[in-house]
């Protein structure tokens, strides 16, 4: 496996200064950029023309992460050779869809399934339920098949979010790229960090993602109520209150953080589910647990790797994280990566959202306000 890091930034490309040979064998290059930069086109252009054998799967953020480093306005491009490892790619939009399980359920039905090993899931970050969509996906795929990945994002303006796969590049996409073959390993880590404050509530009325009466209140005006003097920056300072959902007949809290809210209505549309019946506590940042989890997240993909050192990192951390850290950001990407090798490439974005497994589990969940960290090797 071989990786080359290239960036974009402030009209300048670095990284693209390896033989053209090693370009054509390249297969995957993934493209975490900021929005207007993936709207201008001209980054996609100029890589199609120097890696004309890959898939180009580009992806909005609301920022990157570029080895131990926190960035923003940038294209990161990550470009990949597997040497023994095949891939697949397929994708989808919600718009030609009824809802977004049948989304998942589409683009999951386009991707062989025979060694399959690992599926790497990028979705729009503002239109898509990622818990629906999770659960098409995985209606379909053998649930030994590990699938991580996120949802785009937009920095912290929360207008729209853009996924792409080479020219396709629009609101509403999937992408979804398949690894196969018994040479690939892949193991990932999730954390939290959170503090949870206040008593446990109940969900009295709600639909898919969208929220409307916590203890047969107006979910709205409670929430505002708990923001204070924050209520007036919704939604964006959602980011900083989310809340923790465990669903009936769970044990498992689910982080889940607010995408947008409709003051007539009066309802909260949130990244994934949360069901009616469902037990809900307010939660509320504490940095130096923030920080931490990051760590131990680290701690448990190494355990996972099993001695197999990493040859690729990609660490998705939600904007929440961003946000709540500002100046102390860096802090929890090298946390989440200090124990990586030197030569270990280390890639990834700031999103809307997690996916990748919990803690002792095969199933993959949408996750909020959470650092995950996927990372690959190639075995002899």
């Amino acid at each position: 496996m071989k990786n080359h890091t290239i960036q974009y930034k402030e009209g300048k490309w670095t990284g693209l200064d390896f033989p053209e040979e090693n370009k054509a064998k390249v297969q995957v290059v993934l493209v975490f950029a900021d929005r207007f930069i993936v709207e201008d086109g001209l980054v996609q252009q100029h890589l199609k023309t120097h890696f004309k054998n890959a898939e180009i799967i580009t992806c909005s953020s609301a920022g990157e992460i570029n080895h131990r480093a926190a960035e923003e306005g940038t294209a990161l491009c990550t470009a990949i050779q597997f040497e023994k490892t095949t891939i697949a790619v397929s994708k989808g939009n919600i718009y030609d869809c009824r809802n977004s399980y049948a989304l998942g359920v589409q683009v999951a039905s386009a991707l062989p399934k025979n060694n399959l090993k690992f599926v790497l899931l990028i979705s729009d970050g503002n239109l898509v339920n990622g818990d629906a969509l999770l659960e098409g996906v995985q209606s379909l795929t053998n649930e030994e098949v590990l699938i991580s990945g996120g949802l785009a994002g937009d920095s912290n303006r929360f207008q729209k979010t853009l996924v792409g796969l080479n020219d396709d590049i629009r609101e509403g996409n999937i992408v979804m790229l398949g690894l196969y073959g018994n040479h690939i390993k892949v193991a990932t880590g999730i954390e939290g960090g959170w503090d949870v404050f206040g008593p446990e509530k109940l969900i009295t009325k709600s639909s898919g993602n969208m929220l409307s009466e916590i203890d047969n209140t107006n979910a709205l005006d409670l929430y505002k109520t708990y923001l204070g003097k924050y209520a007036d920056q919704l939604p964006s300072s959602a980011l900083l209150f989310p809340l923790s959902v465990k669903p009936n007949h769970s044990d498992n809290f689910l982080v889940r953080t607010i995408l947008s809210i409709d003051e007539n209505s009066k309802q909260m549309k949130f990244a994934g589910d949360v069901p009616e019946g469902s037990v809900v506590r307010f939660m509320k940042s504490n940095f130096d647990r923030l920080i931490n989890a990051a760590s131990e997240a680290e701690s448990k993909l190494i355990l996972q790797m099993n001695e197999v050192k990493p040859e690729l990192v990609l660490v998705i951390s939600c904007v929440g994280r961003k946000i709540v850290l500002s100046d102390r950001i860096e802090e929890e990407v090298e946390a989440a990566t200090d124990r990586f090798s030197t030569d270990t490439t280390i890639a990834g974005f700031f999103s809307y959202g997690e996916i990748a497994p919990p803690e002792q589990q095969k199933r993959s969940r949408l996750h909020n306000q959470t650092i995950t960290i996927t990372a690959f090797a190639e075995l002899p």
